[in-house]
């Protein structure tokens, strides 16, 4: 489907689509109360809760006051209900001050102003610098004379970095005056979330231009909540609006995360609910049976003959009533209040601050914290997560000879610097790619001293490499580049990009010698990319080996290549080119095709080795976390030597004779499925051996064994503790966290970039790392930190103790109502089994509210241990990985304690008035102050406060 958007005409789309307002609000005034209501009685504690209180309106049946139940009830719902309400205020008064900002439109040709929420499709939006974008705009002009203005994204992808936004060329040298009367059709796909493509047409209507149809791009768009910088002015087409913006259909509400600990919660107190029918029933039964037996003989009992059909249930209900306490009302409020105090302990926690970048720890997910500490399987991506992604350009190797390899700096290599003064043509040549087959910007400052805006960290490190070997990117303007190199000045138009994708590998740009006339394809990329793309007579062996070695080394590797075009040639391509561009339906798909018919028969020129430098603290906090008996999966894009010597400087995995790696490949089935077994039956011998056995696997291979073999896939992930991944794609990652939680493992996925999103929401937590890539990988997770190493305190400090402490609260809620109710019961058989309640309602209420759940919060600053002891050894985690302080046999405990000391408050109490006259009412009391007391006693010997 897609919609066709007329430009500055005011009366076609008001009614086809919506206006520009707004609303991520979750209520209105007149559905709160109705929707918030329905949102908490569909969770069956709370229909159980309510039926009980139903049931207890019914005088008849009823042993206590209906306040006992109702009043904690109403408030429970009240808090929950406030949360809510207030939230969404704050959600009203977010989108009333966005809707009612002042913007500029051209109405009936008039430039006015109006209210955000007022702009309508195909209205026509000025912009002037520093400007929030309004909504989703198609550029038509701006105050730069070549057609270009910076955006910052921030808001979209968290990266700070500027980016180029570039008017369509059918809207090149229209006057200023005349935007305002522009008119034309977009033809558009309907609203979608993808902030990265926008396949679109613009055709603008006479005298403008006759009818020519222009392909638009994502890089013809400025979108809703970008910011305009270093422009003057700016003009865009509104195409989407309102809720119908990329950033409006991104939002959505994450779906909730079931914690190991929630879901153990939810059967224990299952397994209550089926107890307390078993003891409802058999109780009720004895209680009719003592009724028509016994209780007739008592004088003080007056039962009538014949009662009511239902008299049978009137015992049973009692009981039920009475017993509905064995189900604590407050655990749901208890533990969400702690959890979220928990969040905002690592919040608080100075000790995860990057005093670097000033980027604190912080936990978006209030609900998950106890899952830190059960963590099995931590997958982590390579490149800025555990390394720097600070790139830095350390070796080449041009025409077969090495540069840099003695002094491990090619910039200072001698040879090269000689062959750069000495005009060496293979290096030029080789210098111009680094410098022009890119996307980077040159932003010139009023000193005249040059500086890049990259959105790659590898493209900064190529470009400001060149221009350390005087091949300067000095200017560009509109399509014509200047580069300086030593002291001439050449000029290039670029005539086509052909855009890096992950598919493709690389990218090129064709261009045109203005000097000559020559036209050029330039292109970089991986090795399988650009290597097997040479023309036939070309000797690739040492490339390969530059790679092999640079890998060797840890080294990031690009290859640069090149071929000259006839014109007749690009012409023809050209025309290809611009059909595939202007399609909407599969259009990366067939511009890739179009691009492979003019990448093939490269003059490959040499290869680049860039250095990233591991994180500080990765080697050290993957091995303590490897002691904790957490198992690390590497997933990157990158190459598999790389990957390899990266996992060895990381402690991954240990070098040969303790370690052992093995290596699944194969282009073809048979080749994985022989590979895999290989690897399986090695797996089985070793798995009893203290031997370190890792696995290695590429992306094409780890497609058919996921695609084909996934039984033997999984079984592999069961045996190895560590795999490296290498060249799989944002998908791939998602698909093998799927695959551990499959096997009921708990998964954290790590990474600092938008390619590991997908990755991140999959895990059963997500981690981001608020890196140098920007802030989608943090925005997306659970947690986001400003370093790799704040992992280790991360999982082992505030997971544990997180883990501890909501044990410790779920089982004391349990048992502090279980021993009220053991106490109902046993009164039960000295008051002839009739369902009558020992305590009073406000006692009742004053027990759960206040006596016992308020002390119990001391227990958010329970430390078993030290801090200091648990980061020095942290086999400690075992247990809490294993789920050893809260599982059916430590309940059972908690149940034992709890009969047990019903019977010794019942017992003493029963004992105490038994020889005297007393009233029912001193009696409850009691058994009241000795449960209390008795609770009191509990948490005192539960809760400890160890020394940091």
């Amino acid at each position: 489907m897609k919609r066709y958007v007329y430009i500055n005409d005011n009366e076609s789309s008001h009614e086809l689509y919506c206006d520009n307002r707004i609303s991520n609000r979750k209520y209105t005034v007149l559905n709160f109360l109705p929707k918030n209501l329905w949102e908490q009685f569909s969770r069956f504690m709370n229909q159980y809760f309510l039926l009980i209180a139903c049931l207890q309106l019914w005088s008849l049946i009823t042993p206590v006051n209906p306040a006992s139940t109702w009043g904690p009830l109403i408030f429970i719902f009240a808090v929950s209900a406030s949360k809510e309400a207030w939230d969404d205020y704050n959600r009203y008064l977010s989108d009333k001050k966005a809707n009612e900002k002042l913007v500029w439109v051209v109405r009936q040709g008039i430039r006015k102003q109006i209210q955000a929420q007022d702009i309508h499709v195909g209205n026509i939006v000025w912009l002037r610098e520093n400007d929030e974008v309004p909504c989703d705009l198609v550029l038509i002009g701006t105050s730069d004379p070549q057609g270009l203005c910076y955006v910052e994204t921030a808001a979209l992808d968290g990266e700070t970095d500027l980016k180029t936004r570039v008017i369509p060329s059918a809207c090149m040298g229209i006057d200023f005056e005349l935007l305002h009367k522009i008119k034309g059709v977009i033809e558009c796909p309907n609203p979608d979330k993808d902030i990265t493509r926008f396949d679109a047409n613009l055709r603008l209507f006479p005298p403008f231009i006759d009818n020519d149809v222009c392909p638009l791009t994502i890089k013809n768009t400025i979108l809703q909540s970008c910011y305009l910088r270093n422009t003057e002015w700016a003009c865009g087409v509104a195409v989407y609006t309102g809720n119908e913006t990329k950033l409006g259909m991104s939002r959505g509400i994450p779906e909730p995360k079931l914690t190991a600990m929630d879901a153990m919660i939810d059967k224990l107190t299952g397994a209550i609910f089926v107890f307390q029918i078993v003891v409802v029933m058999v109780l009720g039964i004895a209680g009719n049976v003592w009724k028509d037996t016994e209780a007739r003989k008592q004088w003080y009992v007056q039962y009538p003959i014949e009662g009511p059909w239902y008299e049978l249930l009137v015992i049973p209900l009692r009981f039920e009533l009475l017993c509905s306490i064995m189900i604590p009302i407050s655990i749901k409020v208890s533990l969400d209040l702690v959890k979220s105090l928990y969040a905002k302990f690592i919040d608080w926690d100075a000790e995860m601050i990057d005093y670097e970048t000033g980027i604190p720890s912080h936990a978006t997910n209030t609900a998950i914290s106890e899952d830190l500490g059960q963590v099995e399987y931590i997958m982590t991506d390579k490149t800025g997560t555990l390394t720097e992604n600070r790139m830095i350009f350390r070796r080449c190797c041009i025409s077969g000879v090495f540069y840099g390899n003695e002094s491990g700096d090619a910039l200072k290599d001698t040879k090269l610097l000689n062959a750069v003064a000495g005009g060496s043509p293979d290096v030029v040549q080789f210098l111009t790619v680094m410098a022009i087959c890119n996307t980077v910007v040159p932003i010139k400052s009023k000193t005249g001293a040059i500086s890049y805006k990259a959105q790659s960290q590898d493209e900064d490190a190529l470009v400001n490499a060149a221009a350390q070997l005087h091949m300067v990117y000095a200017n560009k303007n509109a399509n014509i580049l200047e580069i300086r190199f030593n002291g001439s000045v050449i000029k290039y138009e670029v005539l086509e990009i052909l855009e890096f994708t992950s598919d493709r590998k690389r990218m090129s740009v064709v261009v045109k010698d203005c000097q000559t006339g020559k036209i050029v394809l330039l292109s970089k990329g991986a090795d399988e990319a650009i290597l097997p793309y040479a023309f036939v007579g070309q000797q690739t062996r040492t490339f390969i080996e530059a790679v092999e070695q640079y890998a060797q080394l840890g080294l990031r590797t690009l290859c640069l290549a090149f071929c000259e075009l006839r014109e007749d040639e690009y012409q023809e391509w050209s025309l290809m080119f611009k059909e595939a561009s202007s399609t909407l339906v599969d259009r990366e798909w067939r511009i890739a095709e179009v691009c492979q018919r003019l990448e093939h028969d490269f003059e490959v020129l040499g290869v680049t080795a860039i250095e990233d430098r591991l994180q500080d603290g990765v080697p050290e906090t993957i091995e303590t976390l490897r002691k904790a008996g957490i198992n690390f999966w590497m997933l990157t894009g990158d190459k598999q030597n790389t990957a390899i010597q990266i996992a060895l400087s990381c402690n991954f995995i240990s070098p040969e004779p303790k370690g052992q790696l093995l290596l699944i490949d194969g282009k073809t089935e048979d080749e994985v499925c022989r590979s895999l077994e290989r690897v399986l039956l090695t797996m089985r011998i070793t798995s009893s051996e203290p031997k370190d056995v890792a696995f290695v696997v590429d992306g094409w291979a780890l497609e058919i064994a996921l695609k084909h073999y996934r039984k033997a896939f999984t079984e592999l992930a069961i045996l190895s503790r560590t795999a490296i991944c290498c060249r799989v794609t944002p998908s791939q990652k998602a698909q093998l966290v799927e695959l551990l939680k499959s096997c009921d493992y708990r998964t954290l996925a790590i990474g600092d970039g938008g390619n590991d999103v997908r990755m991140i929401q999959q895990a059963d937590i997500g981690v981001g790392i608020s890196g140098r890539e920007g802030l989608q990988a943090a925005r997306a997770a659970d947690y986001s930190i400003g370093k790799f190493r704040f992992l280790k305190r991360l999982i082992l400090v505030h997971g544990r103790y997180s883990y501890n402490r909501t044990a410790f609260l779920s089982q004391y809620s349990f048992y502090k109502s279980l021993v009220i109710c053991f106490i109902q019961i046993f009164f039960s058989f000295i008051s002839g089994v009739s369902g009558t309640s020992l305590f009073n309602s406000v006692s009742l209420m004053a027990y759960n509210v206040f006596y016992t759940s308020v002390p119990v919060l001391v227990s958010v600053l329970d430390k078993d241990l030290s801090e200091g002891t648990v980061m020095q050894h942290p086999q400690i985690l075992f247990y809490c990985q294993a789920g050893r302080l809260l599982n059916p046999s430590t309940f059972a405990g908690w149940f034992g304690r709890s009969l047990f000391h019903a019977i010794v408050v019942f017992v003493i109490t029963i004992h105490a008035y038994a020889y005297e006259k007393s009233e029912m009412e001193e009696l409850s009391m009691v058994a009241l102050s000795g449960c209390i007391w008795l609770q009191a006693f509990v948490v005192a010997l539960e809760t400890k406060y160890a020394s940091i």
